[in-house]
């Protein structure tokens, strides 16, 4: 897997370095969810998705860091935040009642 696959100006790619972006992008994208979603309701919230998107985002990243690129700084910075993410998974999940959509509820707002 750390075959090159392209070369764009000084940037290598690699499939691990796909799989880092792309851990990247998720856990990046956490933060356009919350804002999208605290815009909507007009007070801060923290959306589902966005804990969603931290783990997939952590687990990405963490297996590039443990097998694309061997650093252990990176595993560390991405082990320990990944752990509070799946906490807050777990603990929305055991506590939750199931979501139902209906015509005029608070998705529609």
């Amino acid at each position: 897997m750390h075959e090159v696959l392209a070369q764009l100006h000084m940037i290598t790619i690699t499939p691990w370095k796909l799989v880092g972006y792309l851990g990247t992008f998720l856990f990046t994208a956490r933060w356009f969810v919350q804002f999208y979603a605290t815009k909507k309701q007009k007070k801060v919230v923290v959306p589902m998705m966005f804990w969603y998107l931290s783990v997939s985002g952590s687990l990405l990243t963490l297996v590039y860091f443990i097998w694309g690129k061997n650093d252990s700084v990176g595993i560390i910075q991405t082990a320990f935040p990944m752990i509070v993410s799946i906490y807050n998974v777990f603990a929305h999940l055991r506590r939750h009642k199931p979501e139902t959509v209906r015509p005029g509820g608070p998705e529609e707002s």
